[in-house]
């Protein structure tokens, strides 16, 4: 047998019996530590950065809430919305690490000037509210988009709810 033939064919065994035994390295192995369906755990089942992870932005905007909602043509807090803010502030306060800008929203309907005044009237009610709860001023900013990004796109009154909000929207930790 050529040298070549028995070089592929060495190969070959060699390959196939690497493949024999998915175990071979023992419990937490080396490809144990690289398993892609693994997921990556820390103390009491927490993932860190998921929504089980109360210091993660996942949290926040699950769990506590990143968004109130408005009535038609008004920027004052409904009961749920001042409720959905003590979340926010008692999140924001116990990880100070985060900075926080709150953006304001209208519906399709009116002028764009208009919405974009209702806009950043209804930031700055939920800014004044954190505010109000001991949310230093320096970690939180207003920007309003008025009727320009909208979450749901229709002319229904469904539609047009889910539109009229002011989001808080973290900024990642400032370590170091």
């Amino acid at each position: 047998m050529k040298l070549t033939t028995k070089m592929v064919l060495l190969v070959a065994a060699l390959s196939t019996a690497a493949c024999t035994n998915p175990n071979r390295f023992g419990a937490g192995s080396f490809t144990d530590a690289f398993d892609p369906n693994a997921s990556v755990s820390t103390n009491a089942g927490i993932v860190a950065g998921s929504a089980s992870d109360p210091t993660s932005t996942a949290y926040f905007q699950q769990a506590v809430g990143d968004r109130v909602l408005f009535d038609v043509d008004q920027s004052s807090l409904t009961t749920s919305g001042r409720a959905t803010l003590d979340g926010q502030a008692t999140w924001l306060l116990t990880n100070f690490d985060y900075t926080a800008i709150v953006e304001g929203h209208a519906d399709e309907q009116g002028t764009r000037e208009y919405n974009i005044a209702l806009g950043n009237r209804r930031a700055d009610a939920a800014r004044s509210y954190l505010l109000s709860k001991g949310v230093p001023s320096s970690r939180l900013q207003i920007v309003s988009y008025g009727k320009e990004r909208p979450i749901e796109v229709c002319s229904e009154e469904a539609c047009y709810s889910k539109n009229r909000r002011a989001v808080t929207v973290l900024a990642g930790g400032l370590t170091g």
